[in-house]
């Protein structure tokens, strides 16, 4: 129970109500360390200044400050599973060729000819190949880089074949995730994400999950609105009010992690500290909604004495269990039910539970910064007894189309998904419009808005970082 007396430091306010910890230590299937632990800090009340989204300028120093030095995630290993298979990643005007060089190695080329700059794989493709040509005037590559021929070299003399190869940004996977840094002398993913985060991401163990759904979509608004949009359930009550009862919102917990992880846990199963004693157990357990509810076919009754929430956990994690072909009999039901929202900065957000085994991706339109696209993946547990499963191919939506236009979505999950991108483009218009020059936030609800714009501000004070090609070549 949040109980305060007294006056309180900035900060140290909590909805006086049962707390996250609270719910989860009632659970039959005890949570994991990383599920029952608390990271807060506070970290100021000042307003976020609004030009950050609405400049066209600012956007752009961002692709030579932030985006430029840090670890983003480009693609699935499962994506690039056999030597010679590839994924072209995009992230504003950079483009790279993600191909595996051996069974064991994988490089994210720069994705561009070095003769006169035509792109050698067109974006959002994938494939194998056993090299790299240049569909303008032919010059190729082979799979490690090394250029393997230039048409007329007799016209090149100045031009060393040896001294040819494709630049490339730096490489490391975990969690089965592809991450990519053009910085050289960046941190490693490891310290960059530092050791708390890293040992719960190697906890989860999400190499051995593989993605059943893949949907993008352009959205309206600036990428920082549109990351921002997922990083609170304070919003719940009022955009999802078909969320609210099943889930205490206002009552989330909220982490974070040095400079570049943070997160929020969100119980599911109980009514919202807003909506106390308006609902019976029953109406909990028939009105929860999940992300991959694909395989609950139906919702039993709530004995005497019993609670919405353990029923869920013990019917989904023998649903699951069937449905996914896998043995979840060691995994908590916190781990099963609750969402657990971690942001890797700059633009990747990870769900490791299992009702919400989720995705998000999140990457500006360099064209366009009142546009940015995302992307929604859920990546299910892959079956306990090795056998085949299908990687899902992107859905490519509209920005008129609704997430429940993805065949592969859950109608339910695509419809809130639709209420929190349906608030972005009046969110763009409001902040381009007011009169007030800054963002006001919360100091506990709003701390991963407040976190995530202090690692900007961290990035933007930098000097510019343009990506050296003869620095970037591989000697």
């Amino acid at each position: 129970m949040n109980v305060q007396t007294g006056k309180m430091q900035p900060g140290e306010a909590r909805h006086p109500d049962v707390s996250t910890q609270d719910i989860i230590a009632r659970d039959q299937h005890k949570a994991p360390e990383w599920v029952a632990s608390e990271s807060y800090e506070y970290l100021g009340s000042e307003d976020i200044d609004t030009k950050r989204y609405t400049s066209a300028e600012y956007m752009q120093e961002e692709f030579k400050r932030l985006w430029t030095r840090t670890w983003q995630f480009a693609c699935r290993e499962e994506h690039i599973p056999e030597v010679g298979d590839y994924y072209v990643y995009d992230i504003g005007p950079y483009s790279f060729i993600v191909t595996r060089v051996t069974p064991t190695e994988i490089r994210a080329y720069f994705n561009a000819c070095l003769h006169r700059g035509t792109k050698l794989r067109a974006s959002n493709t994938e494939g194998a190949a056993s090299e790299f040509k240049c569909s303008f005037h032919g010059w190729s590559w082979n799979i490690d880089g090394s250029n393997k021929s230039m048409l007329c070299p007799w016209d090149f003399p100045h031009a060393d074949p040896k001294e040819y190869s494709l630049p490339e940004a730096r490489v490391q996977t975990l969690g089965g995730f592809v991450w990519i840094n053009m910085d050289p002398d960046a941190p490693s993913l490891e310290d960059y994400l530092g050791p708390k985060a890293l040992e719960h991401i190697k906890a989860w163990k999400l190499e051995d999950r593989y993605i059943t759904c893949h949907v993008t979509k352009p959205i309206p608004s600036n990428w920082k609105l549109n990351i921002e949009a997922f990083m609170e359930a304070y919003h719940v009550p009022d955009t999802h009010p078909q969320v609210s009862p099943t889930n205490a919102d206002v009552n989330s917990q909220y982490d974070t992690y040095g400079e570049h992880v943070n997160r929020f846990i969100s119980t599911l199963g109980v009514v919202s500290p807003e909506h106390t004693g308006k609902y019976t157990e029953q109406d909990v357990l028939d009105m929860f909604t999940v992300g991959d509810s694909s395989i609950v076919k139906e919702k039993p009754q709530v004995p005497d004495g019993a609670t919405a929430r353990q029923m869920m956990a013990d019917m989904f994690r023998g649903m699951f269990e069937q449905a996914t072909n896998t043995d979840l009999s060691s995994v908590s039901d916190s781990e099963i039910l609750d969402c657990f929202s971690y942001t890797i900065f700059p633009n990747t957000f990870l769900f490791p539970g299992i009702s919400l085994p989720m995705v998000y991706r999140f990457r500006p339109n360099p064209k366009n910064h009142r546009e940015s696209l995302y992307e929604v993946l859920f990546l299910r547990p892959k079956p306990k007894d090795g056998s085949y499963v299908e990687t899902a191919e992107p859905v490519h939506l509209t920005a008129e189309q609704s997430f429940c236009d993805a065949e592969s979505m859950d109608p339910g999950f695509g419809g809130i998904l639709d209420q929190d991108t349906d608030n972005l483009f009046l969110q763009q218009e409001g902040v381009e419009a007011s009169a007030k020059p800054g963002l006001t936030l919360g100091d506990y609800q709003e701390i991963r808005i407040r976190h995530f714009e202090q690692a900007i501000d961290k990035y933007m004070a930098m000097d510019p970082k343009i990506p050296n090609w003869k620095a970037l070549q591989r000697k």
